[in-house]
């Protein structure tokens, strides 16, 4: 079972674009920790933490690139 927890989030990470990996490396760490300490569930935390992670950093991207198309419309730096 946890070789295979272990497996996924290798994967996971692997298959990932940079931004997202790096959310999910900061949302494992969280949630291994968090899991070992809420009763010896480490890896099933570190996974969990890994999909949040990506999810999180995958919003603020996304709210970076909209933020910057703000900026570029107010500046009048829209193009059709």
């Amino acid at each position: 079972m946890k070789s295979g927890l272990v497996f996924l989030v290798t994967i996971l990470t692997i298959g990932a674009p940079a931004a997202h990996a790096k959310g999910c490396l900061k949302g494992a760490a969280v949630g291994g920790v968090a899991g070992h300490y809420a009763g010896h569930h480490g890896v099933l935390g570190a996974a969990a933490g890994c999909v949040v992670g990506r999810h999180e950093a995958k919003k603020h991207e996304s709210e970076r690139i909209q933020e910057q198309k703000n900026r570029q419309f107010q500046n009048g730096e829209e193009k059709l």
